[in-house]
C-alpha cells in the first residue's frame, strides 16, 4: 500500500477547492453566531458526502474514520455562519 502526504487547504467561501480526486481526512473550522452549517459535495453538483451542523461561536475538529471520504473534488456547497474551514486531505 502506498502512502501519500496529507495536504491542507483553507477556505472562507463556497466553491470548489480544485484539488482533484482526494480523500477528506479531517476538517477544522471556526464558527460564528447563528446556526453554523457545512455541506460538502463530490464535485460541483455531485452527491452530498458531508452535511454537518455545529454549535455557534466555537472551534470544531471533525475526524473522518478509516480511509476518509473519497471525492472527485472537494466542493463546499453550503458554508453558513462559519468563519473559515481547513480541509485535511490526501
Amino acid at each position: 500500500m502506498s502512502i501519500s502526504d496529507v495536504k491542507t487547504k483553507r477556505v472562507t467561501a463556497t466553491g470548489a477547492l480544485s484539488v482533484g480526486p482526494s480523500r477528506i481526512r479531517q476538517i477544522q473550522l471556526k464558527t460564528g453566531s447563528g446556526t453554523p452549517r457545512l455541506t460538502v459535495t463530490d464535485g460541483n453538483g455531485g452527491a452530498t458526502v458531508l452535511d454537518l451542523d455545529f454549535n455557534a461561536s466555537d472551534t470544531h475538529s471533525v475526524n473522518i474514520p478509516a480511509n476518509g471520504i473519497r471525492v472527485s473534488d472537494i466542493h463546499v456547497s453550503v458554508l453558513t455562519n462559519i468563519t473559515a474551514v481547513t480541509f485535511f486531505f490526501n
